[in-house]
């Protein structure tokens, strides 16, 4: 019981700043109109800085098994949580107007907003670092596989977008360790990158809540808890399992077991609603997806951290 309070600790605070943003949407002093300049502020500022930060000078970001591992990890994960999600979706009988928001909805999990202020909670520099080359692949198994599992379309469609200054920022950072110039990097610029990016998670969690708080009203009017039942099924209790046994059985350094462990722990992505809307999906049923895993992740992620954790530490 004691083992597992650093992990609530670390879990509290994160449902609270969402919390603290639907409160904020609700009693309207964060105002809708606001959303796309404090995201536009968020992506194109704040995260790329915060990166900046995390990642120059960091050993785990150097290490090049580590450069091709993680993002390959973050690819092929979500990839077979995907495949993992259709097939339930099918043998649960969810329509086929249903079936590929469902299967995509559930299978992509919050890879950033939320894991990230628990990695910073929770663990060391390099489990940050190594958390960052996972979004990337998360990124681009998400554009890619999106237009061909939502839609009909092609997975060159979604390439463009995953060129984001978050995106971009990895890659600076990485080639600026690889060259070694990490070591010129001037303390007032270190500085200057901290400030700016320790806006970054407080701002984002918000704007989550906020998102959530705007989606209950239709959350309301949805019957049919089916997909709602068998999403916290497939994301929360089957899917974790495979996160940690990768953690556990692969060859991988002990930051990326815990990158692995607090990926598989996470509820689904706020975003995928996005993509059923963009790519013509279904969004009344990611937004089931999301609500209901978000709900069942209050008590899933401390468990599902705590229970990787001591599997891999006992390995």
């Amino acid at each position: 019981m004691q083992a597992i309070v650093p992990v609530l600790l670390a879990v509290i605070p994160v449902f609270l700043v969402l919390l603290a943003g639907g409160v904020l949407r609700r009693r309207r002093i964060l105002e809708p109109a606001a959303d796309q300049s404090l995201l536009r502020l968020t992506v194109n500022l704040l995260i790329p800085t915060f990166i900046l930060h995390s990642l120059l000078g960091n050993d785990s970001v150097k290490d090049v098994r580590n450069l091709l591992t993680t993002p390959v990890l973050g690819f092929l994960l979500t990839a077979v949580s995907i495949s993992i999600a259709l097939l339930a979706a099918k043998a649960g009988n969810l329509s086929a107007e249903r079936r590929r928001t469902f299967g995509f909805a559930t299978g992509l999990h919050n890879y950033g907003y939320v894991p990230l202020p628990i990695a910073l909670l929770l663990f060391d520099s390099d489990t940050v670092g190594l958390l960052f080359l996972f979004m990337m692949g998360v990124e681009t198994a998400m554009w890619t596989l999106a237009p061909l599992v939502i839609g009909a379309g092609h997975w060159r469609s979604g390439l463009k977008k995953i060129f984001t200054p978050p995106f971009a920022a990895i890659l600076v950072s990485v080639g600026v360790n690889l060259a070694g110039w990490d070591a010129f990097v001037p303390q007032f610029l270190d500085q200057t990158l901290r400030m700016l990016g320790q806006c970054a998670v407080p701002i984002a969690l918000i704007l989550s809540g906020a998102s959530i708080a705007d989606l209950m009203p239709d959350f309301y009017r949805i019957e049919n808890g089916r997909a709602m039942m068998l999403s916290i099924l497939v994301r929360m209790i089957i899917l974790p399992p495979l996160f940690i046994l990768c953690a556990a059985a692969l060859p991988v350094s002990s930051a990326l077991s815990n990158v692995l462990i607090l990926q598989g722990a996470m509820p689904s992505a706020i975003f995928s609603v996005v993509l059923a809307r963009l790519y013509g999906g279904h969004p009344a049923t990611a937004l089931r997806v999301i609500i209901a895993t978000t709900v069942a992740g209050i008590i899933g992620i401390p468990l599902w951290i705590q229970l990787g954790l001591w599997i891999v530490n006992h390995r």
